[in-house]
């Protein structure tokens, strides 16, 4: 599995998010996005972190930042998600893992002590132009939104 580092291109895609509709990253150039993958929506640590980038999105908004949600969930299942608890930014889906395969986002991982493959808990800053700022792999979903507005100098 190769890792994106900082300064490399945001591979594009076009994913389906959870009414059906596509949404691509090309759609978002000059803007700079947060795309964050995440293992199973509805399971505790992704809800934990999807309401953290969720209460936050004000700030983030605020600093010019877009964030994407992307997880191996069918659009089904993200749209129960975004009800469930009151998303408001898009979650797309990647069953095919195509996305999570060219950000490195799915691989292998340790799980409870086990070598699995896996979605790889993982957050990516691109800037307006389409590049890499930030490539951050296995991240803990508790914490993490808190670390990310500190490093990006949002209050």
């Amino acid at each position: 599995m190769s890792r994106l580092e900082p300064g490399d291109a945001a591979p594009d895609f076009t994913l389906t998010d959870a009414d059906g509709n596509d949404v691509s990253l090309a759609s978002f150039r000059g803007t700079r996005v947060i795309l964050y993958f995440y293992p199973a929506a509805l399971t505790p640590g992704c809800t934990k972190q999807a309401c953290d980038f969720r209460d936050n999105l004000n700030a983030l908004t605020g600093h010019g930042f877009a964030v994407l949600g992307v997880s191996k969930d069918k659009p089904a299942k993200l749209q129960q998600f975004r009800e469930h608890d009151a998303l408001t930014f898009p979650l797309l889906s990647d069953t095919g893992l195509d996305v999570h395969k060219a950000y490195g986002a799915y691989g292998e991982k340790t799980n409870y002590g086990k070598t699995i493959m896996g979605v790889i808990r993982s957050t990516f800053v691109i800037d307006a132009d389409g590049k890499i700022e930030k490539a951050l792999y296995n991240v803990k979903a508790t914490g993490h939104v808190a670390r990310l507005l500190k490093e990006l100098g949002v209050s």
